[in-house]
C-alpha cells in the first residue's frame, strides 16, 4: 500500500518542493494551502500529470477546527496518514520589536506555533500505535532565524521557530514508544517566495556573502532532507534538528 504524506503550506517554496518530490518517491500526497487555490491545483497537476496521486486541501491551519476537517477530508480521502510536513508559516514585513502590533505577533504564532500543534495532535491520533496506528513520521520545518534572532527583521518569527525547536524535542521524547519518529530541518537562505513577504525580495541574495557556500539553497534540497527523515533510512533519528544553511 502507497504510503500518505500531508504537507501544510504545500503551495508555494519548500512545501511545494516537497509534495513534487514526496510523489517521484511513491507517496500520495495531499497538499495543504490556505488561500492561492490556483497554485496548490498547480502542484497536484505537476504531481498527476507525472503519474502521481495528489489533492489539494483548503485549510488555515491557525484554526483547530479547520484542522480536524483537514485531517477527516485527507483520511477520507486517502484512508491512512503516514507522514506529516508542518511546513507553513509566515514572516512579516522587517522591523523592530518594540514596533509590532500585537496582531502580528499573535498571528505570527497562531500559524507558526499553533498551526503545528494542532496538525500533530490530529497526525497523532491517526498514526499512534498506542491508539491502534500504524506508526509513521512528523517533520517539523523550522529556521536557521532560530539560532541567530533575526534582529531588526523579525525577531518574532524567529522565536515562533524557536518554539518549533523545543517542540520537536518533546514531542520526538513523547512519541518515542507510539512508533512516530519527530524531527525538524533548519532551512537557511532559501531561494523561495517567502522573502517577498518580509518587504525585501533580495534579502536572501544580499546576505550571500555570509553563508559559507556562497549561494543560497534551494527548495529541492530542503525537501530532500524532509523526506529522508520520514524515510525508513532515518528509522533511527528522532528529536534532531538538521541545519540545511550552507554552514551559516
Amino acid at each position: 500500500m502507497r504510503k500518505v504524506i500531508l504537507i501544510t503550506g504545500a503551495s508555494r517554496g519548500i512545501g511545494a518542493a516537497t509534495a513534487i518530490l514526496a510523489a517521484k518517491k511513491g507517496y500520495d500526497v495531499a497538499v495543504n494551502y490556505i488561500h492561492d487555490h490556483q497554485a496548490a491545483e498547480k502542484v497536484v497537476h505537476e504531481i498527476t500529470r507525472e503519474g502521481g496521486n495528489a489533492k489539494a486541501f483548503q485549510a488555515d491551519i491557525a484554526d483547530a477546527t479547520q484542522v480536524t476537517t483537514l485531517f477527516q477530508n485527507v483520511l477520507k480521502h486517502f484512508g491512512r496518514l503516514d507522514v506529516l510536513v508542518n511546513n507553513a508559516s509566515i514572516v512579516a514585513l522587517a522591523d523592530r520589536v518594540v514596533n509590532f502590533s500585537p496582531e502580528r505577533i499573535k498571528r505570527m504564532f497562531e500559524v507558526n506555533v499553533y498551526g503545528s500543534f494542532y496538525a500533530s495532535q490530529e497526525a497523532i491520533k491517526l498514526m499512534s500505535k498506542k491508539t491502534g496506528g500504524h506508526g509513521g513520521a512528523i517533520i517539523n520545518v523550522s529556521s536557521g532565524a532560530s539560532q541567530g534572532g533575526s534582529p531588526n527583521v523579525y525577531v518574532d518569527y524567529a522565536a515562533s521557530k524557536g518554539a518549533i525547536d523545543t517542540f520537536t524535542i518533546g514531542l520526538a521524547k513523547e512519541l518515542a514508544t507510539e512508533g512516530i519518529r519527530v524531527n525538524a530541518v533548519r532551512p537557511g537562505l532559501i531561494d523561495t517566495e517567502i522573502h517577498v513577504d518580509s518587504g525585501d525580495a533580495n534579502r536572501a541574495a544580499k546576505l550571500v556573502e555570509s553563508i559559507p557556500l556562497k549561494r543560497l539553497g534551494q527548495p529541492e534540497e530542503i525537501a530532500a532532507t524532509i523526506l529522508w527523515l520520514a524515510s525508513d533510512e532515518a528509522s533511527y533519528v528522532t528529536g534532531s534538528i538538521l541545519n540545511v544553511t550552507g554552514g551559516r
